[in-house]
């Protein structure tokens, strides 16, 4: 049973009911483009890894099959008191190999190259606790290879990883407020705003995934100040609404800095080396300037409100989608979700566009209207993916890309207010 997969529409629904009552509150803790942006990195995320997530699981049943030290059967994780005993150990195990995964994520450059992706987002709700890495299946299991090496199941180490993730969906909130003792002993919202801080006081801090206790252990422990607001986001900022561009932006900087490097030493260590080093010769030619929160402001490019809820309508169309990829991947395997795939990315790529007003954004949205969507759904058919009648996949086919072409048609090019 896959618990992350049935969580996903929990997931949504808390993400709606957190925006509901920002709204009613007015706190001005979602924005609508940033919030859509956590959401198709987190959709990148879930399509990306129907085709890369076999990595760690045939390595990590090539090392339970051959070099486990114990055998620990499925039968000894049931509800007698031997077998939650044993669920603890697994569970509290695996948070353990993920405050080193978590912390060394930021601390290494290739590894925070992945992790970036998480940090980018300049606000702090549900939505970013979706906002996921589509690149951190190349080295994200190496950290749980301990665990198989001991010989606890894969089902029940999957388990706790599903359940250690679901736990830290809700952490990523600012509605919630201190909660007294469980502060000192799990990871809470306010712990985690810490982690998602830039400022200095707050950088690199708060690593655990549920239990705190890892960071008052090992020295990586900082409390929320009442006096220092949370400035969230990375001090690189992504500055724009491309999920693409996202998983990429750190791996960019790296390259640049590996490209120009002079010495093969730099070029190769750079990857490895503690996150912000830089060959002396490359930060000499091409200085970065430095982060100043006394001047930092969000990213937020405006665009017309009625673009907007063109823009909002249509994320409502990925999200179905996505729910439509999910059936036909469960049903039919990655060849047969490999096209809707491309008609989601296709689609999240070009509302990326819209978000920033850029000039050519509605030339790709047409593109993609009139010639990706009819290409995929075509070969949806021929290939016969959907479980709908053929007639109905083209009615409502059609139908969409009518009323995505008169609405877009309908709102003006100029991207001053309305």
């Amino acid at each position: 049973m896959d618990l992350l997969a049935k969580a996903v529409p929990f997931f949504l629904l808390a993400v709606l009911l957190e925006l509901g009552v920002d709204r009613a509150r007015k706190s001005g803790f979602f924005r609508s483009n940033d919030a859509i942006n956590s959401l198709s990195v987190g959709m990148l995320n879930v399509t990306f890894g129907y085709a890369t997530k076999f990595v760690s699981l045939v390595i990590w049943g090539a090392v339970l099959r051959n070099f486990a030290m114990l055998d620990m059967p499925l039968a000894w994780f049931d509800t007698s008191l031997r077998g939650i005993i044993l669920w603890l150990a697994a569970a509290i195990a695996w948070d353990f190999c993920y405050y080193w995964f978590h912390r060394f994520s930021h601390e290494i450059s290739v590894l925070w190259a992945a992790h970036a992706v998480h940090h980018q987002s300049e606000d702090y709700n549900l939505s970013t606790a979706l906002r996921q890495t589509s690149s951190g299946f190349l080295f994200g299991w190496v950290f749980y290879l301990p665990l198989f090496l001991i010989g606890f199941p894969l089902e029940i180490l999957l388990t706790v990883n599903a359940i250690n993730l679901i736990y830290q969906f809700w952490v990523h909130t600012r509605l919630v407020g201190r909660l007294g003792m469980l502060d000192y002993i799990l990871v809470t919202p306010s712990n985690h705003r810490v982690h998602h801080a830039q400022n200095e006081r707050y950088i690199d801090k708060n690593y655990g995934g549920m239990l705190i206790i890892w960071d008052r252990l090992f020295g990586t422990f900082e409390d929320e100040r009442d006096d220092e607001a949370v400035v969230f986001g990375v001090r690189k900022p992504l500055a724009n609404w491309n999920p693409f561009w996202a998983n990429l932006q750190v791996y960019d900087y790296l390259l640049f800095d590996a490209r120009k490097a002079q010495r093969l030493q730099d070029k190769l260590s750079i990857w490895f080396r503690r996150t912000g080093w830089r060959p002396a010769d490359v930060a000499a030619r091409y200085p970065k300037p430095a982060s100043d929160l006394a001047t930092f402001a969000k990213y937020d490019p405006p665009i017309k409100p009625s673009l907007q809820r063109y823009i909002l309508a249509q994320f409502g169309v990925a999200v179905a989608t996505l729910f439509v990829i999910a059936s036909i991947y469960a049903h039919s395997g990655l060849q047969a979700a490999l096209l809707p795939c491309v008609l989601l990315w296709a689609q999240l790529f070009t509302h990326g566009l819209l978000s920033e007003g850029r000039a050519r954004a509605r030339a790709f949205e047409l593109l993609r209207l009139v010639i990706v969507v009819p290409l995929a759904v075509a070969g949806l058919l021929l290939q016969s993916a959907s479980s709908l009648p053929t007639t109905t996949v083209l009615a409502v086919t059609g139908v969409y890309i009518v009323v995505s072409l008169t609405w877009l048609g309908s709102i003006k090019e100029k991207q001053h207010a309305e």
